[in-house]
């Protein structure tokens, strides 16, 4: 398998409050995880800091996540201790209140593939040739696209599309949103609303099916994002079966 993860400012903001990583634990099963800080000012960078540092740990630390139930149990209950940082912290720090994430994350096994979000940073698959979303954004205009009161095409350039319904950080108790994935895929995908906001799912997958390496592909997507505007930090965590690439 080829993976890499990149993470940009963007061309608007001033600082990046995105974090990004992918890690493995003691049997080679491998964790991809995106996180989208909101808040202002540094808020934002402490907040996605704080969940990805500390579900990092806790995967690195383990020598496997089990089961497919047991993993499911190990991401709500770890989601939940992150949620539970970053409330922590607002207490000791008041001028910090209001701060959040966004997060979404895959754990792929030999057994399984996991992908869990909360907010509206996306989780797809890589398959044919084709980005396939997992992910459904906990958004507002989401919610009005579900209702029927707004179509996918009002929804993209609504001036709430960003109004988030649910967010690490924003309430004492959360609960991740968690997919069960088939394993025949040729890869996955993940990345922060800087990047979907800029370039559509064909955009991204017409790079991923380029000739090129990983590392290239992710820093033309981010290259076409920022040429597009930039206006939010772009971040992404990518995983491709080296049998894809070459086909």
């Amino acid at each position: 398998m080829e993976y890499y993860y990149i993470t940009d400012p963007g061309k608007v903001r001033e600082r990046n409050e995105d974090s990004v990583s992918i890690v493995e634990n003691g049997t080679n099963e491998k964790m991809l995880i995106v996180a989208d800080g909101m808040g202002g000012h540094k808020d934002g960078e402490v907040a996605s800091s704080i969940a990805l540092n500390l579900i990092c740990d806790r995967f690195k630390n383990i020598s496997s996540v089990g089961n497919k139930e047991d993993a499911i149990s190990w991401i709500q209950s770890t989601v939940s201790e992150a949620n539970v940082a970053i409330f922590k912290y607002v207490q000791e720090h008041p001028e910090s209140s209001g701060m959040g994430t966004t997060i979404v994350l895959s754990i792929l096994t030999p057994s399984f593939l996991l992908i869990g979000n909360i907010g509206d940073s996306s989780g797809y698959i890589y398959k044919n040739k084709s980005l396939h979303k997992i992910t459904v954004d906990h958004t507002l205009v989401n919610l009005l696209v579900k209702s029927g009161e707004l179509t996918k095409e009002e929804a993209r350039n609504h001036p709430k599309k960003n109004v988030l319904m649910k967010a690490l950080g924003s309430s004492t108790n959360v609960d991740m949103d968690i997919f069960n994935v088939d394993l025949d895929i040729d890869g996955i995908f993940l990345c922060s609303d800087g990047l979907t906001n800029m370039l559509d799912d064909n955009q991204i997958s017409k790079v991923l099916n380029e000739n090129s390496t990983l590392k290239e592909k992710l820093e033309k997507l981010v290259f076409k994002a920022n040429n597009r505007g930039g206006n939010d930090n772009i971040s992404i965590a990518c995983l491709i079966k080296e049998a894809s690439r070459d086909e």
